[in-house]
């Protein structure tokens, strides 16, 4: 009996930290940081241990997490050169203003390959950057991201 409750204590702190290590992972991918939660998805999906809509709602959760940091990041960088023009950064005010021209008419749908490599990620930043409205963000940032570890679901499972 008390090993039997052990046992079943260690599977459920094992399955706590497959979704602590989960959200990490996905949280760590949508930063500017080089991770792969796609890897961890994959491998807690083939184990076959976890139901999958709670892995996919946690890989989910994770990363739009990261991709909201990087929009807040976004916004505060944006006040940083509002108030001072920095040689180092890539955007004068001509280079700004077309920058939002650009946004604005293809901007907030951009947000759509946010899962995307390598262009996914400073998508976010300019999101906030240029000031999208973070609710909107969420929604679009959402379904990206979801449906990119649907497909993933599918083809693993």
């Amino acid at each position: 009996m008390i090993i039997g409750a052990l046992i079943s204590g260690a599977y459920r702190l094992f399955d706590l930290a497959s979704y602590v290590g989960l959200f990490a992972s996905a949280f760590l991918a949508a930063t500017i940081l080089p991770m792969q939660s796609e890897a961890v998805l994959a491998a807690l999906l083939i184990a076959g241990k976890l139901p999958m809509p709670a892995l996919i709602f946690v890989a989910t959760l994770g990363n739009v997490a990261g991709s909201v940091v990087n929009w807040w990041l976004g916004r505060r960088l944006q006040g940083a050169i509002a108030t001072k023009q920095h040689r180092w950064f890539p955007l004068n005010a001509a280079r700004l203003e077309k920058a939002v021209c650009w946004y604005q008419r293809y901007g907030r749908w951009s947000l759509l390959l946010s899962w995307a490599p390598v262009i996914g990620d400073p998508l976010t930043l300019a999101a906030g950057f240029l000031r999208e409205p973070l609710p909107r963000f969420v929604l679009i940032v959402s379904f990206a991201k979801m449906a990119r570890y649907l497909v993933l679901a599918w083809l693993v499972c």
